[in-house]
């Protein structure tokens, strides 16, 4: 190398320099001493040459290159170039022009694009790192994160300088970022694929060159995930189709399909090789070295499956090239169908990866654009292709230079910087020739385009014309010369404009368009159906997407990478300087370094920057809006040394007196320690001596003490001594004189045994030996005579069980034992055994003295029973008559004995039966009861007399019956049952839990209870029906009315039993026992009382009970229950004969008879069957005085006129019209009556009187019927129950006045009037309205004036429970909503009467819920019915968004009307649903809540209200700015149940994320109960787990993992598995939101809108179970070896998936068979049907079931002495060393990889990803994870890339079960990326491999 420049300054040895080569730009050489001294040069090539010229030294930061090129210290040409070839020779591809990133294509494979270095790059600042494309493709990532910002990156660059490789790198790092592994992101990168195969070829630049450009669009949702992308192509080369330059192919695809199609295929299509095709030879090269055709063929038919092109899509593509190859054979030019063709794939590829957005038009989502578009191209010969390709090149260039140069000097400029402006390269010029001007280059082309005579020539002519004077534009030489040339900023272009017009026409000719449209090729129409919707020309169809283009990048926020090719001959290691450097120069990257390096890279404004540096001013006064103060900036810098010197000294003074403050204070703090350390050590000195003292005095006092107390105690010994010395001989003498006595008495009369069954024989002798119904004795009154046919039991024996009662009682040890009872609650020194004399005092205490009195009586009646005492002799007195309150026994109850019980009373009773009078008297008393049953207690226990023990046992028996004791003995008297004989005990207990349950009794036992105590038996009792019938019943003495009415009801299957009573007759006299609580034995111990009065024996009274009908409801329906019907029916026709009913109209009892002769004798007309129903239905004294043949004459007339003979009705209906007649004839003859006393009220004739009600109304009567006053239910407004002094009072308010009634039945009155107005009220269509409502504004709602009558609609839309009704205003005829609180539901099925309907108008003063007067203007921050009009927050974006918000509240808190189909869950997914996706609306939502439940009246309202703040409470948080006023809401209501629960909740989800969906249907279920604890059920375990609003998964795991104590959490997961598929729960998110995001399938509405409908949740089951199988070892963890390991384990064990010998079988086969079986060896025989649940299936035909049996059952006898447990763990002990152990497993079908069978199996395990051959279980191959690069799943497919990004090679397979492999390989990578981080920091370098 010769050098011509001259010397500049002396070198030295090894010294960099800069020398000239005469080039144009200077290169680096080093400095190179001879021996002699001369000095040499060693350029960067390697010559050495002698140093002939002027050098230049060179920069340190250009001798070994700098990652910036703006540190660069040699900036200019030559630095630039040599810092690219210094880093390019280092094998570093990679360097930084600020922002600006510069990629060298280094032709070799580089190991740079793995997942460990997307993993480093991502989330870095740019510059931290080394250069990468993954920088640059972050900092895209993070801004747009960041800023809410649109970005885009331009990759620019010559062909082959690595643009598209660039691109897809790009790609894959924001698909790895996203970190979502989803399908759609696949899609996206298989897009590539496709689109090269397609839209590349290999020209002489480059193997794999784009002839089409592409702007990607990748779009991002909020929380940075691709949700899609959109592809945009511009001008493909189609001549490529059909002409190829020399050493250059057609489009990739041809070859690949030629290549990759099977055989049957090529003939289908008549195919051979390619080089049997005109299209692919022209450029002489069909083979292009380093590609693989067949394998590019598979991975492009893979990619088509991914983005969902179908078998038909695929084969009609590839018949369509096909008929292009044959096209090509008969020298047709195709190229414009092979256009359309890659459009419409386009097209089918934005189909599958564009998805519009789901959430509305106000969903707004980022994205980032790639734009990989042609480079500037200048051949040997240019056409119209490389016009359009170059313009477009202009348009960057331009977007480019303003974005770097114009920008940045127009900003100084804007500030007034003085600053050295820099030339740059501006290409408007070129710009406007193409196409700004008027008349430019291609408006030129276009217009000749549409000339019919338009031609190649004249174009240029008329080019060359407009355009001569321009010196971007070079014209033709001459006239014949079709050449023009433009000056582009590269360099010039000529170009021949030979087929300029008819490329850009871009037509085909009709005839040919006619063709295509008859063609049957389905896929050939397709692509030229749109062919009138697009711009006529090419040009304009480029200058259209290229204008959509340049705005689309003007929008966003740009980012560039300029792709440099090295050499032109695709070689590594080898640097071209002129080609890099023409690239250098065309990038403007001279410029770009310059003006970033002279400028100001860091920028503030005026306002930040005063606020940085205003501590350097020399004054304080500067304001930042007055631009005079700008000069003070640049003035205060000169002082700034002075003024930090002074302050500097001021500080060394300041710190010099605080640190000497510091240091005393430090003193005097040790020194205070010293004084408080000794201070401590001496008090605890002296204390020690103080304790020693006093242990020694103590010590002294005690032995002192103890002296004397011995010395006391001696003396008295020995004085007790004597006295017990005298005492004991005295009492033995006494007791020796006694026995003696004893055994005399004895020896002369001893009774023979007696056994139990004789003495129950004699204590019931006045009773009947056979058992008996009651019921049955004497006549029934008149009328209710019955046939006694049915139903008659069979005597029943009497049984006496062997078992003797106990005598020993012992239950010191039990809770609630009579020992302790006594011990706590008895008087005195009584004990709790067993005794023989009389009492001083009661057990118990009482206040009362007279009490006190009545249980030693009782005491004395006891012992008198049970024989522990002799039986007085008896006066000779007749008792006194009984007084009327001893007969009335029932009007005695709650009187205290002491009023009643005198010397005469207790001599009445000494001459009466025992047992009746000692339970009058504890009827009458209820203090004594507790102690007549510790009485009888403490006889039985201990007491060794048989007869007095069981005669004890008898009476508690009958106490039992009569009343219960109190709480305070019931757990004690339960206990001591629980203890008694099987004789008894179990017979008192029942008695016991009976009479609890149905309450005490007012009456004495009757004589039949005692012969069902007898017998310990049910009593049967016979009940007649108005049928005729008799039904037998057993009862017991706690029986009840309405127990007996159910019972009868069920024996004959009456369905519809209200109204139905049990009634008791007596002699003549019949009275109601009501179907409620009254006790049965009552009524007829009353009359058996009322017998004995009469001196007759009570066992004969006669007693009848009868089933009748005693009420009807208002809405009775007699075709409900034909059994009912019947039975009212016989009830009628026998009232009617008996005379029952009374009517002023014979023909009523006509009308009857007629009715009752149809459903006897039919349509039959007779006159001796009308004689039947005379004498069967008229009362005797009727047919006497009408005479019984003119009875007979009326009742056939009416029986042929009536209109049932002719209609053929059923007799039950008839039956139902009889039943109805009598309802509404005679509704007295079914009431319920009471007598009670007016205590006020309106005046009435009398104020004692009887009260009727039935159906029809109240009534108010004297005792002779006579009607006082007649009231209706709609005159009703109002009943109440009390107490006053004198009793039970109802007090009746009515539109008359409101009555104040006293009575007995007081309660039950004012419950059955209750139930009649509730019952009408729920059934009534009536209303009146109580205030004016007006809502015309409001279509929903109805408008009403005060006063009006509404009529309901139950059409069910609307529900009455939370507060709406729907009805219509009969004055407007308008329907709509109506509230409840306005109006007042009329108790009527009826319209009600004027004149009713005027008293039920509200007074003028208003009436409930009256609207106020004047009222004034509606508060915002109180509750309110009315919807709000604009959100209580002044925000627009929260007005904009929550118009839908406050219906929904307010309906679900009941203020505004529902339908009732609507679920809460629904309602709750319209309030929160838009607030979880838009933070806005959370204020609003708690503000709208917090005002409803403000000022609210309606405490529904407000309960509902609380359960939305609880539920709000539990997503998310408010704003800082609202947070205190909720807090303070929350606190100021601390009588609410839940306002201290949602403060706990708001709190603890202050620290939290907030949730992102709505609430879950359990958390809505569970606070709709109520209940503020939500409880799912987790399978494995199966049990339910408490979990919270804000529980995230990981965190229940952990506490699963607690509750069912494993050794650790790590490696578990919830899984939810639904109808369709098994998934994995993500550990990160809240469990309730994961549950909807997987269960819910939310209805969409035609706009598209999310949670507008009830979402329709499927069922599903949560499972807990192990996930990720490492670090397990049997053994070690038995829980969950036991509970996970071995379930899980065992299924895929047996399905065959494991690779195991024949003895491992065997031996695992003995083991399953002991878990099957435990030591049960007699199911040996049952091995051969056992075998698929002990061998693999694949295995089980090895051998056959008996030498399999034989062998397991050797096995099983090797393993004997082993529980259950160990041999579970023993079969995971067997299988944990096989290399599948742990593996998930998945049977695939795969085309991927040819050496592969079609079906694999896929095992994922902790090592990695395994592919196993199925047949053979032989492993093909096994992936590490780090290996892996990406993966994601569809709803069919899986696909995996192993490798790097760039040359990786891809896994496709179909399986159904691709989201479990998913995720799977995703939480083993996760696992092991947490376990690297937490071992090592952060830091610059690679993740290891």
């Amino acid at each position: 190398m010769t050098l011509t420049v001259t010397h500049c300054a002396p070198c030295f040895q090894g010294e960099w320099v800069w020398v000239d080569p005469g080039i144009g730009v200077p290169i680096g050489a080093r400095v190179k001493l001879t021996d002699t001294g001369h000095q040499l040069l060693v350029d960067d090539e390697g010559k050495v040459t002698m140093e002939e010229g002027s050098i230049r030294v060179m920069h340190p930061t250009s001798v070994e290159g700098v990652d910036d090129m703006i540190r660069l210290g040699d900036l200019n040409e030559a630095g630039l170039l040599r810092n690219l070839l210094v880093r390019h020779r280092q094998g570093i591809i990679y360097t930084y022009t600020g922002s600006v990133l510069v990629a060298v294509n280094p032709y070799q494979e580089l190991p740079l694009y793995t997942a460990d270095q997307v993993r480093l790059y991502h989330g870095r600042r740019l510059g931290e790192l080394p250069p990468h494309v993954f920088a640059i493709a972050d900092t895209c990532y993070f801004n747009m994160r960041r800023h809410n910002r649109d970005q885009c990156c331009i990759i620019s660059g010559e062909s082959g300088a690595g643009k598209t490789e660039s691109t897809k790198l790009v790609l894959q790092f924001l698909a790895a970022v996203s970190g979502q592994h989803s399908w759609i992101e696949q899609q996206i990168l298989e897009a590539n694929p496709i689109l090269e195969a397609f839209g590349n070829a290999k020209t002489i630049r480059n193997d794999n060159s784009s002839r089409f450009g592409k702007y990607v669009e990748i779009f991002f949702n909020k929380d940075g995930a691709i949700e899609g992308a959109r592809m945009e192509q511009y001008l493909l080369e189609k001549s490529r189709v059909c002409h190829q330059a020399m050493e250059e192919r057609n489009y990739h695809i041809f070859y690949c399909m030629l290549a990759g199609m099977t055989a049957e295929q090529k003939k289908t299509l008549c195919l051979g090789n390619a080089a049997e095709f005109s299209y692919l030879k022209r450029g002489d090269c069909i083979v292009c070295d380093g590609r693989d055709d067949a394998k590019d063929y598979t991975r492009i038919r893979t990619a088509l499956k991914i983005l969902a092109f179908t078998e038909t899509h695929c084969w009609e593509i590839l018949k369509l090239l096909a008929a292009l190859l044959h096209l090509g054979n008969v020298s047709f030019e195709g190229g414009a169908i092979y256009g359309k063709l890659f459009i419409w794939i386009v097209g089918r590829i934005n189909s599958a990866i564009h998805k519009t957005p789901t959430n509305g038009p106000k969903y707004v989502r980022n994205s980032i654009g790639l734009l990989d578009i042609f480079g500037f191209e200048n051949f040997d010969s240019n056409s119209f292709e490389q016009l359009c390709i170059n313009f477009a090149n202009e348009q960057l260039q331009q977007f480019f230079v303003r974005h770097v140069f114009k920008l940045e000097q127009e900003e100084y400029t804007k500030e007034d910087i003085v600053w050295k402006n820099i030339t740059f390269s501006d290409n408007t010029d070129t710009l406007d020739l193409l196409a700004v001007k008027p008349l430019n280059v291609l408006a030129l082309i276009d217009e000749e385009s549409h000339f019919p005579k338009g031609t190649d020539v004249t174009m240029l002519n008329k080019m060359n014309r407009a355009h001569a004077k321009c010196n971007k534009y070079i014209p033709s030489k001459n006239t014949h010369d079709m050449e023009f040339g433009i000056r582009h900023f590269a360099g010039v272009v000529h170009y021949d404009s030979n087929g300029f017009l008819e490329k850009n026409r871009d037509a085909l000719n009709s005839g040919i368009l006619k063709l295509i449209e008859a063609s049957t090729n389905t896929l050939l129409q397709q692509l030229f159906e749109k062919d009138s919707l697009r711009v006529s020309t090419l040009s304009g169809q480029f200058r259209q997407s290229l204008d959509s283009l340049m705005n689309a990048l003007s929008k966003c926020q740009p980012h560039f990478i300029l792709c440099f090719k090295p050499n032109d001959d695709k070689k590594s290691m080898v640097f071209d300087r002129n080609l890099c450097i023409r690239q250098l120069r065309y990038s403007g990257m001279i410029d770009t370094i310059k003006i970033r390096k002279l400028g100001f890279p860091i920028r503030h404004t005026f306002k930040q920057f005063l606020q940085r540096y205003r501590v350097l001013l020399n004054t304080t006064v500067c304001d930042p809006k007055t631009s005079v103060n700008i000069p003070v900036w640049f003035k205060c810098i000169p002082l700034c040394r002075k003024s930090f010197v002074k302050k500097r000294r001021a500080a060394v003074v300041i710190q010099k007196r605080w640190r000497g403050y510091r240091e005393k204070k430090e003193y005097r703090k040790l020194q205070l320690g010293f004084e408080r350390l000794q201070s401590t050590i001496r008090g605890r000195l002296a204390r020690g001596r103080y304790l020693k003292e006093l242990a020694a005095a103590v010590t002294m006092q005690s032995q002192v003490r103890g002296y004397l107390a011995r010395k006391s105690y001696k003396s008295k010994r020995e004085a007790v001594t004597v006295l017990q010395a005298h005492t004991r001989g005295m009492l033995a003498r006494k007791t020796t004189n006694k026995m003696k006595t004893d055994v005399s008495a004895e020896a002369a009369a001893k009774p023979e045994p007696v056994s139990e069954q004789e003495m129950v024989e004699t204590m019931f002798g006045f009773l009947p030996n056979t058992v008996a119904v009651g019921g049955r004795e004497g006549p029934a009154p008149e009328g209710f005579e019955v046939r006694l046919t049915t139903n008659a039991p069979e005597p029943v024996p009497i049984a006496v069980p062997e078992e003797q009662p106990v005598v020993d009682y012992n239950d010191e040890n039990e809770e609630f034992s009579f020992t302790k009872f006594s011990a706590l609650h008895f008087q005195g020194s009584a004990t709790y055994s067993h005794i023989k004399q009389r009492l001083r005092q009661p057990l118990l205490y009482h206040e009362d003295e007279g009490d006190a009195l009545a249980c030693l009586t009782v005491w004395w009646i006891i012992l008198r029973f049970m024989g522990d005492i002799a039986e007085p002799k008896l006066i000779n007195q007749e008792p006194s008559a009984p007084t009327p309150s001893q007969n009335n026994l029932g009007q005695r109850q709650n009187r205290r004995l002491s009023n009643l019980v005198g010397l005469d009373q207790v001599l009445y009773i000494r001459t009466q039966p025992q047992i009746q009078f000692n339970f009058a008297l504890s009827v009458l008393v209820c203090p004594c009861r507790d102690e007549i049953y510790c009485q009888i207690i403490k006889q039985l226990v201990n007491n060794k007399n048989q007869n007095s023990s069981l005669r004890g046992w008898v009476l508690l028996s009958i106490c039992l019956g009569i009343f219960p004791p109190t709480e305070l003995l019931m757990q004690y008297l339960e206990s001591f049952l629980g203890r008694g004989p099987s004789s008894y005990g179990p017979y008192c207990a029942e008695r016991l839990r009976r009479i609890v349950a149905n309450g005490e009794r007012g009456e004495p036992p009757c004589w039949i209870e005692l012969q069902a105590v007898k017998t310990k038996k049910t009593t049967q009792v016979s009940v007649a029906l108005m049928d005729g019938l008799s039904v037998s019943l057993p009862v017991d003495s706690a029986c009840t009315s309405a127990e007996v009415c159910q019972a009868l009801a069920k024996k004959v299957n009456l369905k519809d039993i209200y109204g139905f009573s049990l009634y008791i007759g007596f002699c003549e006299k019949v009275w109601s026992l009501g179907s409620g609580g009254r006790h049965v034995m009552d009524a007829i111990s009353q009359c058996e009382q009322e017998v004995r009065r009469k001196g007759e024996e009570e066992q004969h009274a006669p007693w009848r009970l009868y089933f009748r009908k005693e009420l009807f409801t208002p809405w009775h329906d007699s075709s409900i229950d034909a059994v009912s019907t019947d039975l009212i029916y016989r009830q009628v026709i026998r009232g009617l004969k008996s005379g029952e009913y009374h009517s002023e109209k014979e023909d009523d009892f006509v009308q009857l008879a007629a009715m009752y002769y149809y459903v006897t004798f039919g349509s039959a007309i007779s006159g001796e069957n009308a004689k039947k129903v005379v004498e069967e239905c008229i009362t005797t004294e009727l047919i006497e005085t009408k005479s019984q043949g003119k009875l007979i004459q009326l009742v056939n007339a009416a029986h042929t006129q009536g209109p049932y003979i002719n209609s053929r009705r059923s007799t039950d209906s008839v039956k139902g019209d009889v039943v109805d007649y009598a309802r509404q004839k005679w509704p007295m003859y079914f009431s319920k009556f009471y007598e009670v006393t007016q205590m006020s009220g309106p005046p009435l004739p009398k104020s004692n009187f009887i009260v009727a009600i039935n159906w029809n109304g109240i009534s108010f009567q004297d005792e002779k019927e006579k009607k006082l006053i007649e009231l209706s239910y709609p005159e009703v407004t109002g009943v109440n129950k009390s107490r006053i002094d004198s009793g039970q009072s109802v007090s009746l308010a009515t539109l008359r006045g409101q009555f104040l009634l006293q009575s007995v039945d007081a309660g039950e009155m004012a419950d059955l009037i209750q139930w009649y107005l509730e019952g009408l009220k729920e059934r009534s269509v009536y209303a009146v309205a109580l205030q004016d409502v007006n809502k015309q504004d409001d279509p929903t709602l109805l408008s009403y004036k005060r006063g009006d009558v509404l009529v309901i609609v139950k059409d069910g839309e609307y529900s009455p429970a939370r507060g709406w009704i729907k009805g219509t205003n009969e004055r407007t005829g308008n329907t709509g909503a109506i509230s409840t609180d306005t109006v007042l539901v009329l108790p009527t099925l009826e319209k009600p009467s004027d004149t009713t309907l005027v008293r039920r108008q509200p007074g003028k003063e208003g009436g409930r819920g009256a609207q106020a007067r004047g009222a004034g203007r509606e508060k915002l921050w109180a509750a309110s019915k009315e919807p709000i009009k604009q959100p209580l927050l002044k925000s627009l974006v929260v007005f904009l968004l929550s118009l839908t918000f406050p219906s929904p509240i307010l309906k679900y808190m009941g203020d505004y009307p529902i339908k009732q189909v609507r679920q809460p869950i629904e309602l709750t997914d319209q309030i929160f649903g838009p607030a979880t996706q838009h933070v806005p609306l959370q204020d609003e939502v708690y503000c709208q809540i917090m005002r409803q439940m403000t000022s609210n009246s309606s405490r529904m309202s407000v309960d509902y209200g609380w359960q939305l703040m609880w539920l709000c409470t539990g997503l998310f948080s408010p704003s800082q700015s609202l947070l205190r006023y909720t807090q303070r809401f929350l606190e100021s209501r601390p009588r609410e149940p839940l306002a201290a629960d949602c403060l706990q909740r708001l709190q603890m989800l202050l620290s939290m994320e907030p949730r992102k969906l709505p609430p879950h249907q359990v958390e809505v279920d569970a606070i709709q109960q109520n209940s503020n604890q939500i409880f799912h059920k987790i399978h494995f375990p199966n049990d339910s787990t408490e979990v919270t609003s804000t529980t995230r998964i990981r965190d229940l795991v952990r506490n699963i993992a607690y509750k069912l104590i494993l050794a650790s959490a790590d490696g578990y997961g919830l899984f939810m598995k639904t109808p369709n598929k098994v998934m994995s729960l993500e550990d990160q998110n809240y469990f309730f939101d994961s549950l909807r995001q997987t269960t819910d399938q939310p209805k969409k509405t035609k706009k598209g809108h999310c949670f507008s409908g009830a979402p329709a949740t499927m069922p599903y089951l949560v499972i807990f179970m192990r996930k990720l199988w490492f670090n397990v070892t049997p053994g070690r963890d038995l829980t969950a070896d036991l509970t996970f390991h071995f379930p899980q384990e065992l299924p895929k064990y047996l399905r065959g998936y494991h690779k195991c010998t024949k003895e491992e079988m065997i031996s695992l086969a003995g083991l399953l068979f002991r878990v099957k079986v435990d030591t049960d060896k007699s199911q040996f025989v049952m091995i051969p049907r056992m075998l698929k649940e002990l061998v693999p299936a694949d295995e089980m035909k090895t051998m056959s079931p008996e030498d399999w049996k034989k062998h397991i059952i050797s096995s099983y006898n090797k393993q004997a002495g082993i529980t259950l447990d160990e041999a579970k763990v023993a079969f995971l002990k067997g299988i944990c060393h096989w290399p599948t152990f742990g593996c998930a497993f998945f049977e695939v079908k795969q085309t991927s990889e040819p050496s592969y069978p079609s079906i694999v199996q896929i095992a994922i395990s902790k090592q990695g990803v395994s592919f196993i051959d199925p047949k053979t279980k032989e492993l093909l191959v096994m992936h590490l994870f780090n290996r892996i690069t990406n993966w994601s799943s569809g709803s069919t497919y899986f696909h995996m890339t192993i490798g790097n990004l760039v040359k990786g090679n891809s896994f496709l397979c179909e399986t159904s079960l691709g989201y479990k492999m998913d995720d799977l390989l995703s939480s083993y990578v996760n696992m092991y990326e947490m376990q690297r981080q937490s071992v090592r920091p952060r830091n610059n370098s690679m993740f290891p491999t």
